[in-house]
């Protein structure tokens, strides 16, 4: 390419034309969010850039950072470089990054997925010199089965459940999983119950005005009676604790992209694994890179060695980069204090859960 709009280095991914990071790992002056998971989403820059839809958790995430938030395809511009957002379908309020300056365009994914989940903003295409792509799921291995399917097997699953008056803990990350398993959930079979921390996940969301199905917080009070028949949405760090244990007899499910490879649910010790994805599955991901009509593609994270080599044999410029992306949020959850602790603060006061 004529140009380098944007490098990476021992910060993230940096534009130095218009002096901005995006999403980047270490604090820096100016940051450009894709989405307000973990890996992507750090504490501590002076000044953040994040789509309307990821306001509200990223202050419960991070506090009280100085935020500027823009609409799909509003541009904004620093130093003559066009900065603007476009859907990545991932989770609520993510976006891909375009950045423009001098006739070169490139663009950032963060995390996407192609499939419409009926609550994220659905993936578009956007036109570019050079996509930045994740490649989670970048093996032929990872083919997602229809959406509707794995609905209606979580619900029959659930109602055999509560038939044997049991009770169903459901998994699922707090921030992106749990919205999308919520929206799902047919609750005419019981009552819906939500770890602490995924109520609270909730309340942020839907103080930008988003609208989630209603669901009880799962506090203290809530008796193994109360919630015998009912489904529990609890984030992974729940899986196997003292709490957890306590709601004996139940059945645990988990749902993960990782549940099409076989032996994961055994690894998990779940009685049931839902392959249920927040990212593009292997045919989902070539058909995103073949859209935006690139010439060259960066991956970021994920099976980014074999999946450059196969972009390579179908004709693409494709490269590998050292990034501090793809930790999953089960891994920053398992931190956290599994004890569904409620519904105690607004988004950008103490006191959260995350």
């Amino acid at each position: 390419m004529a140009t380098q709009l944007l490098q990476f280095n021992d910060k993230g991914i940096y534009c130095s034309a218009g002096d901005f990071y995006i999403d980047p790992w270490k604090p820096v002056e100016y940051a450009v969010i894709t989405h307000a998971h973990s890996d992507h989403a750090r504490w501590g820059s002076k000044f953040y850039l994040a789509h309307r839809l990821a306001r509200g958790v990223l202050k419960y995430r991070l506090g009280e950072i100085q935020l500027e938030t823009a609409e799909y395809d509003q541009p904004i511009f620093r130093n003559g470089v066009k900065i603007s957002f476009h859907p990545a379908g991932h989770i609520i309020g993510s976006a891909q990054v375009r950045v423009e300056y001098k006739g070169e365009v490139w663009v950032v994914s963060g995390d996407y997925k192609t499939e419409d989940d009926g609550i994220s903003t659905p993936f578009e295409p956007v036109r570019c010199h050079t996509f930045i792509s994740e490649c989670t799921f970048g093996m032929p291995v990872y083919k997602w089965p229809a959406q509707q399917q794995v609905h209606d097997d979580i619900n029959q699953w659930w109602r055999r459940n509560a038939e044997d008056g049991k009770i169903t803990f459901i998994t699922g990350y707090s921030l992106g999983k749990a919205q999308r398993i919520l929206q799902q959930l047919d609750q005419s079979i019981g009552r819906v119950f939500l770890h602490g921390v995924i109520a609270n996940t909730n309340r942020a969301l839907e103080s930008d005005g988003v609208n989630l199905p209603a669901a009880a917080w799962l506090s203290p009070d809530v008796s193994i009676a109360d919630a015998r028949g009912g489904i529990i949405i609890c984030p992974p760090s729940a899986i196997g604790t003292p709490w957890m244990r306590k709601f004996h007899p139940y059945s645990f499910g988990y749902c993960s992209g990782w549940m099409a490879l076989r032996g994961a649910k055994r690894r998990m010790a779940a009685d049931r694994g839902f392959v249920l994805s927040d990212h593009a599955d292997w045919q989902g991901l070539i058909s995103a890179i073949d859209a935006t009509q690139c010439e060259c593609v960066c991956l970021t994270h994920g099976y980014t060695a074999s999946f450059a080599r196969y972009l390579r044999e179908r004709g693409y410029n494709a490269h590998e980069a050292h990034t501090y992306y793809g930790a999953e949020e089960e891994t920053a959850e398992l931190a956290d204090n599994a004890a569904p602790a409620g519904p105690q603060s607004m988004p950008g006061e103490k006191g959260g859960m995350l």
